[in-house]
Order: structure tokens, then sequence, then C-alpha cells
């Protein structure tokens, strides 16, 4: 028997503490585009579907009270999220415009090429590398 593909990410789902403020981050400041969002009453959640430009999507989920997590990078389980831009020293002085705290621009050994690393508004690791 054939071992089937994976063909590739569809989505990223996040669980945020405050819908309004990481939608805000999320389409103002990153500037993803929305594509829908639903209301579950029967759950009092609220999801978003937000879109990056080569198609990837982001789920952004409100529920009641959520379990905290820990959030460094180096924490267990998921390790982070990470963008692909086209100048990170660029898109990391508007984030830090933004009042966004961002982590001093690093260059990965094996690839030669910049990242670095920034929080969405609970503190979730997100990571800027060069495309």
């Amino acid at each position: 028997m054939t071992r089937p593909i994976l063909n590739a990410i569809h989505h990223v789902a996040i669980i945020c503490s405050d819908y309004a403020r990481s939608q805000q981050f999320y389409t103002q400041v990153l500037g993803l585009t929305v594509i829908a969002e639903h209301y579950r009453r029967e759950r009092d959640s609220r999801k978003l579907d937000l879109a990056l430009p080569n198609g990837n999507q982001l789920e952004l989920f409100s529920f009641p009270n959520p379990p905290a997590r820990p959030s460094q990078p180096e924490a267990q389980g998921l390790r982070h999220l990470a963008f692909v831009v086209d100048n990170v020293a660029e898109f990391a002085d508007y984030l830090t415009r933004q009042g966004v705290a961002v982590e001093p621009i690093r260059i990965d050994e094996f690839t030669g090429k910049a990242f670095t690393f920034f929080q969405d508004p609970d503190g979730l690791p997100l990571e800027l590398y060069q495309g």
C-alpha cells in the first residue's frame, strides 16, 4: 500500500484571550485579509478566517475562559508560527513603529537568512523569516 502524501498546511488555528485586540493585531498590524467571520452562540465562540497573500490561512478563535499555555519559542508544543517576508529588517522596523516589541535580527547559521521573533497580543511567538 502506498503512503498518502501531505500536500501543504491548510491553516494554523490560534485561540486568543481578547478577540477584538487580536483581530485588530492580525488584520491592521500584520495586514491579513478577512475571509469570513462567524459566531457560534452555543459555544459563545467567535472564529475569524484570515488569509495571507499566498492563500495560507490562519484561524483566530475566542472561547470563554481558555486555559493559559506556555508561549516561549523553546516551550514544549508548537514552537512558533513563521511568516515569510521580503525584508526582515523593514518589517521589523514597521512592527516597532506599531508598538510591537521585536527581538534583534539574527542570521540562520544553516541558510544564511535573516529572522527575528515578536509576539501577538497573547504572547504567542511569531517569527519573520527572510524569503
